[in-house]
């Protein structure tokens, strides 16, 4: 977690996956879906993404989810996904034969995977039950003193 501005880190974690055999640009379209959403969420979009690159990117935010839960003991439904971002790795580069004698250079790309989730105090709404018990039992003895002080 990268720490700007004197600002207090907020806890998280975050997860990596290396040399992950899939186009850096491919892979950025995925994470691009997912930046900035609640974890739960955006294992859900990952699941029903069509592109190939998901599954990648479903694996790596599930480990930093659970990186969270075991490592940092926080709740995985207050996670929310706060850098998600790809890398390029390393090339392997091929050659294909081609027309009299020449080769042409194929590029294999890989990719470096990071995603980093952060804790978020999930807003909850007061019990409605409390309130009400906590209103009538102040309504009776509103009640109760005019109608003595009266009787007097």
């Amino acid at each position: 977690m990268s720490v700007k501005n004197d600002a207090p880190a907020l806890p998280g974690s975050r997860a990596v996956a290396k040399h992950v055999r899939i186009s850096p640009s491919k892979a950025r379209r995925v994470v691009n879906l997912v930046r900035g959403l609640p974890a739960k969420e955006a294992l859900t979009v990952l699941q029903f993404a069509p592109q190939a690159a998901s599954e990648q990117v479903y694996k790596v935010l599930a480990s930093a989810i659970a990186n969270a839960e075991n490592n940092e003991r926080l709740d995985p439904d207050a996670l929310l996904v706060s850098e998600a971002f790809v890398d390029e790795g390393p090339t392997l580069k091929r050659f294909r034969p081609r027309a009299q004698g020449r080769a042409y250079r194929i590029r294999k790309r890989t990719s470096h995977i990071t995603i980093a989730v952060e804790a978020v105090q999930v807003a909850r709404p007061a019990k409605k039950a409390t309130a009400k018990k906590a209103d009538q039992a102040v309504e009776p003895a509103a009640a109760e003193s005019p109608s003595t002080e009266g009787a007097e």
